[in-house]
C-alpha cells in the first residue's frame, strides 16, 4: 500500500522531535501520505529547534536534521509559490505556508495553529483542509492500522522504548490520538 496524497507540514509539527519522527516514518515506504514543505518552513523549524525546544538543538544538530530530512524526502520541497503569497488572506505570518499549499495543490495542511489559517478562501476557493496533527494522525491510523502500528513499533525499537512509552509521550499534545491507539492496541492501563 502506498498513498500519494500530498500534505503540507507546517513548522510547528516538524519541530517537535517525536512528532516529526512519527510523521517521517509514516511517509516512508509503504507510505501513508506524501509530505511537503518549503525552505522557509524548514528555516522556521531550525529557529524553533535552536531557540524554543527544551532541550534545544545545537546549530550543528539542526543543520544535520535538515540535511537528513531533505535527503530522505527530496520530493517534499515546494518551490515557485512566492507569487501567490499576496493573494492569501490568512494570518500574515503564515501566508507563505498557505501559498505553498495552494501552489502544490495539497489535500491538507497540518498545523497546531489552526486559527492562523481561518479564511473563507481555504474551503471555498482553495479547497484545502487544515488539520490539527492529532486529527491527521487519526486519519492515517484509520487508513491502515496495521501499517501505522508497524511504524510505531519501528519507532519504539529505534528509541529503545516500548510502543506504550512512545504513545504515552504523545498524551499531552495529542491525547485523543494517543488514547485511541493505546486502547486499540490493548495497551491501556
Amino acid at each position: 500500500m502506498q498513498a500519494d496524497f500530498p500534505v503540507l507540514l507546517d513548522a510547528c509539527v516538524l519541530a517537535p522531535p517525536r512528532l516529526s519522527d512519527l510523521l517521517f516514518r509514516l511517509a516512508e515506504y509503504p507510505r501513508l501520505y506524501l509530505p511537503k514543505w518549503t525552505d522557509q518552513i524548514l528555516d522556521e523549524v531550525k529557529r524553533t529547534q535552536i531557540n524554543k525546544l527544551r532541550p534545544s538543538f545545537s546549530e550543528k544538530l539542526a543543520d544535520y536534521w535538515r540535511a537528513q530530512v531533505t535527503a530522505a524526502f527530496p520530493e517534499a520541497m515546494v518551490e515557485g509559490y512566492q507569487h501567490l503569497i499576496p493573494l492569501m488572506q490568512n494570518q500574515e505570518k503564515d501566508r507563505h505556508v498557505l501559498a505553498a499549499a495552494v501552489y502544490e495543490r495539497v489535500n491538507g495542511l497540518i498545523t497546531f495553529n489552526i486559527k492562523d489559517f481561518q479564511s473563507e478562501q481555504l474551503n471555498h476557493t482553495w479547497r484545502i483542509a487544515v488539520l490539527h496533527p492529532q486529527d491527521f494522525l487519526l486519519d492515517l491510523y484509520g487508513l491502515n492500522p496495521s501499517v501505522f502500528a508497524g511504524k510505531l513499533s519501528l519507532m519504539a525499537a529505534a528509541r529503545g522504548e516500548s510502543v506504550h512509552a512512545v504513545l504515552a509521550q504523545f498524551r499531552k499534545q495529542l491525547p485523543v490520538f494517543a488514547e485511541r491507539v493505546l486502547q486499540d492496541m490493548g495497551l491501556t492501563t
